[in-house]
């Protein structure tokens, strides 16, 4: 008895409810961004919405209303599709997404072209030169502390500069 009853209020409920879930699984993306849940959401209110479009024409259409399975395989079927456009109109794993900045995360490239100064002498092609709140290694000519230099290549944490103007004789 209590089998027929919650099947029946599943067949009552059955669209409405798919709408619902969509819904709360839209909101859930919300709250957890990612665009996971999005195509599940969007392919659960489908589901309900094609569900609800098939009660209301199946009397007209002489046609049996989709059952909770039926429902089911829609959710699916709607889904994979949802996922299959989803990555492929935001990308996906695997898919190469062009770079906004090809320096992001290369703190070292990013200076390259920026001028700083020695905190010790540049000898036997070593240095150290401060640059905003950050001391690096440098390599380059020889010169004294306190010299201005070009940054003008990057290799791994190590700058490579040249003097910003010739270095005076002493």
């Amino acid at each position: 008895m209590t089998g027929g009853f919650i099947l029946t209020i599943g067949e009552a409920l059955g669209a409405w409810t798919w709408v619902v879930a969509g819904l709360v699984l839209l909101v859930a993306e919300l709250l957890a961004p990612g665009a996971f849940l999005l195509w599940f959401g969007i392919a659960a209110i489908l589901t309900g919405l094609l569900a609800v479009a098939a009660g209301w024409l199946a009397p007209a259409l002489f046609a049996p209303v989709i059952s909770w399975q039926g429902e089911l395989v829609v959710f699916l079927v709607l889904a994979v599709i949802a996922v299959a456009i989803g990555r492929r109109v935001m990308g996906g794993p695997g898919r190469r997404r062009a770079e906004a900045d090809p320096r992001l995360n290369r703190r070292a490239e990013s200076l390259v072209g920026r001028e700083a100064v020695l905190v010790e002498p540049l000898s036997g092609g070593e240095g150290r030169a401060r640059i905003d709140d950050s001391v690096w290694r440098v390599g380059g000519p020889d010169l004294p502390a306190g010299a201005r230099v070009r940054i003008v290549a990057a290799h791994g944490t190590r700058l490579e500069v040249h003097p910003v103007s010739p270095p005076s004789a002493p």
